[in-house]
């Protein structure tokens, strides 16, 4: 079930006029930020998306499970929308799908294994009659006044693609999430020649992938990671774990390789693991041998020295497998002396100390943890400095924005733009919902439209508010304080209470001074009441309420939420 969501943006402003023969580009996520990433495209009575993704909670969201981006602009001009196009199949570019969909109908297109991955989404959320149109590279479709062609990228997903968007202002490519892999796992290399083609045919606009534009050099190929993982096969005896991202086809096929190699067999675990890897079997994009791949419950049958385990929750995940068997919750798998755990994947930021948890629970249990910090057995799927500034030579721009990345990431991109030669009034780093028109008379941030973030909360509650937000964090942070008291309706006098009922404020045994002062002030405050306003009982709990707020300030510097329960008999 998808939760409902606002129809509008709570700072909504008047819809921005966009001028009918300018190019307009408006993100509405994945600027000044990871994840999220969204971007309309619009000429005229013509608009399509490219992505829509989602962005997983930060450390002041508490209960929230992801973030997603405000579309309301997006639904209240959804006549124009000619349709979604996907650049490849990671959540933080395809997890707002099922939201945006419910909302609207237009056509998905995205190449097979992306497509394959949404499908899968979309039956989880129940999603039905989508028009999902595969797309190959170097193939073209038509939105509208828009021709927009695919590109081949390398990234560290399968069937990643560029857009080369043909405008009615001129050429726009949309690079997606890429690296310049030169010796990819699949054999099939990005597609130079059709980047050089578009810049020598002149492009207007590049919008470029900023993820590692802070990291010199060159990123480093997928195949360096198969050393890595060789050189752990060849000294280790015992099982070996390995927990990844499920999207990653290229690493787990790697896995599988390797596996294969030392005499090993090869246990999948975890459903996001399991139907990515089935999906992606089922389309070629992965290769394992029946003999290879066999089922969880026959690991108690197998000698230590054959078995691998390729998982999830190499984040952290708090419900994922690899934190169930880090705290000893797993049915199947049980940590032992002699174990290996790879964290094949980057620490995303944020997530440093829960995956730092599981890293000391996994030692306590006898394993040996491997990760990123201390072996070469992750690569990152985006491109550093020198191989952004070859995109930018091959592409050659007129226009430059900096795309998916933090304010830091795009402002270092922008100044790899400067030194490859673009003029800086010719750069925009763009905020969510700016409007960036392009017309013959040049370009400029015109205006804004509605935009922001929208918090879900599982699948079946409305969206969160912010007030729900701020509750939670007072409760975290400051407790709640129960004064539960009954009233005499004719003589307004207590004849229960008070009774004081406290969560996450103050330790039993320090509080019973405290709780006598609270009992004090809430008979004080009443017999101080106004005769003629007792039988108002939403005055009486307004004033226990401020005269406790004002003692717990004053006395412990505290400001738990206060819920006074006041009953008549």
């Amino acid at each position: 079930m998808i939760p409902d969501l606002p129809t509008a943006s709570k700072n909504s402003i008047p819809d921005y006029q966009m001028s009918s023969d300018s190019l307009c580009v408006i993100p509405f996520g994945g600027v000044e930020e990871i994840g999220l990433n969204m971007t309309l495209f619009r000429y005229g009575d013509d608009m399509f998306l490219v992505d829509a993704g989602l962005m997983f909670p930060e450390d002041d969201m508490p209960g929230i499970d992801f973030v997603i981006p405000d579309f309301s602009y997006v639904l209240e001009h959804k006549d124009k929308l000619r349709g979604i196009i996907l650049t490849h199949g990671h959540e933080d570019h395809t997890g707002a799908l099922p939201f945006l969909l419910k909302e609207l109908k237009a056509p998905v297109y995205g190449t097979p294994l992306t497509l394959a991955l949404v499908r899968d989404k979309l039956d989880e959320y129940k999603i039905e009659n989508v028009s999902m149109v595969p797309v190959k590279p170097r193939g073209t479709i038509q939105l509208g006044v828009f021709r927009v062609e695919f590109i081949r990228v390398t990234h560290s997903i399968v069937d990643g693609v560029a857009l080369g968007i043909q405008t009615p202002i001129g050429n726009v490519i949309h690079t997606g999430d890429f690296k310049l892999d030169p010796t990819p796992v699949d054999g099939e290399l990005m597609d130079f020649h059709k980047f050089a083609e578009y810049g020598e045919n002149g492009v207007v606009l590049m919008l470029s992938d900023s993820t590692n534009a802070e990291k010199g050099g060159f990123t480093f190929s997928e195949k360096e990671v198969r050393r890595a993982f060789e050189d752990i096969f060849y000294k280790k005896t015992g099982r070996i774990i390995i927990a990844t991202f499920a999207s990653n086809i290229h690493r787990i096929q790697q896995v599988i390789d390797v596996a294969r190699q030392f005499g090993r067999r090869v246990m999948m675990c975890g459903r996001s693991m399991v139907t990515n890897s089935q999906i992606a079997l089922e389309l070629g994009y992965l290769k394992i041998p029946a003999e290879t791949w066999v089922k969880l419950d026959k690991l108690k049958d197998m000698d230590d020295s054959k078995v691998v385990i390729i998982t999830t929750g190499s984040q952290g995940e708090p419900m994922s497998v690899l934190s169930r068997i880090a705290a000893g919750e797993h049915k199947e798998i049980k940590i032992k002396e002699g174990d290996t755990v790879i964290l094949s994947a980057k620490m995303i930021p944020g997530n440093e100390r829960s995956i730092g948890k599981i890293i000391n629970h996994l030692m306590r249990k006898g394993a040996d943890v491997i990760y990123e910090k201390v072996s070469e057995i992750h690569v990152s799927g985006h491109a550093s400095k020198e191989e952004l500034k070859l995109m930018m030579n091959m592409v050659k721009p007129r226009y430059f924005m900096p795309i998916h990345g933090e304010y830091r990431h795009l402002k270092y991109h922008a100044r790899l733009a400067e030194k490859s030669g673009i003029p800086s009034e010719n750069i925009f780093i763009l905020e969510d919902g700016a409007v960036l028109e392009i017309a013959g008379e040049g370009a400029a941030v015109k205006g804004r439209v509605n935009s922001g973030r929208v918090l879900i909360d599982g699948k079946g509650s409305p969206a969160v508010e912010d007030v729900v937000l701020r509750d939670r964090k007072q409760l975290g942070e400051d407790g709640i304080v129960i004064v539960h008291l009954c009233m005499e309706q004719a003589t307004k006098k207590i004849i229960f209470g008070p009774e004081i009922i406290k969560w996450g404020f103050i330790f039993e045994d320090a509080s019973q001074d405290l709780l006598n002062e609270v009992r004090e002030l809430t008979a004080h405050t009443l017999s101080e009441l106004d005769e003629n306003l007792k039988s108002d009982i939403s005055h009486i709990s307004a004033k226990l309420r401020a005269a406790l707020k004002k003692h717990f300030r004053s006395r412990m510097d505290r400001r738990p939420m206060i819920m006074p329960l006041i009953f008549e008999i």
